[in-house]
């Protein structure tokens, strides 16, 4: 790929405001299943999805799919003028809560998903990823708890906040059929998310008080906890 526009478009660097206010749904939700969106059969794909595997609980895996799934049932229905690859979306899943591991919540001192970005960066390259793909999926990591609702962002940014936000505290949810939600869950089971994810942001928040994750106030781990939208789901395993 050699122009940078063809760039842009591959890898979702183009701009959208920041603000998800100032979206709206542009219809009523359709199911999406997961059986007609196969996964990315790239090597890079397979490759990211292996080290996934490795390194991430089963749990946060799990919750990696759901979001892959959610995120392009939101922006195929409701945005299909966003631009990028099913591979640079999956990359940027997988790789979007790779910070939250023992060893880097114990070990590192950055804020875990901007540490997460840097990991992405560095694991995707020696991959094969190109640069401006794996620079894509860095950035998204690290701006994908970004509160700050002035200014821009790129296309995968706001994509991963909008479908991490409706796995996580059941925001958005007019963005997505509930139907959607029981097959992607069938697929890739909560395992208790809400109560080990909030347990994991807690401890961060215990070892890090300085951490990016403090900028989405003192309720977002109780939020997360308290999912009522997805609390049917969260014992399936």
């Amino acid at each position: 790929m050699s122009t940078r526009t063809a760039q842009v478009e591959e890898y979702g660097w183009g701009a959208v405001p920041i603000n998800p206010k100032e979206f709206a749904p542009t219809k009523a939700p359709a199911a999406q299943l997961v059986k007609d969106t196969p996964l990315p059969d790239t090597q890079v794909s397979k490759a990211a999805l292996e080290y996934a595997k490795t390194e991430l609980p089963a749990h946060t895996f799990n919750h990696s799919l759901r979001v892959f799934y959610y995120g392009l049932a939101i922006a195929r229905q409701h945005f299909p003028t966003w631009k990028f690859s099913d591979e640079t979306w999956l990359l940027t899943c997988l790789f979007h809560d790779i910070g939250t591991i023992d060893k880097y919540t114990r070990d590192v001192f950055m804020s875990f998903d901007i540490y997460g970005g840097v990991v992405a960066l560095n694991v995707l390259k020696e991959h094969g990823a190109p640069s401006p793909q794996a620079e894509s999926v860095a950035e998204a990591v690290m701006r994908h708890q970004d509160s700050v609702r002035v200014g821009t962002i790129h296309t995968v940014g706001l994509l991963i906040q909008l479908a991490t936000q409706f796995d996580n505290i059941g925001a958005h949810k007019e963005y997505v059929h509930p139907n959607t939600v029981k097959d992607v869950t069938g697929h890739y089971p909560r395992r208790q998310w809400s109560k080990c994810f909030s347990s994991k942001l807690r401890e961060e928040i215990g070892l890090k008080p300085w951490c990016h994750t403090t900028a989405e106030g003192e309720s977002f781990p109780h939020d997360i906890e308290h999912n009522a939208l997805m609390e049917p789901y969260d014992g399936l395993f």
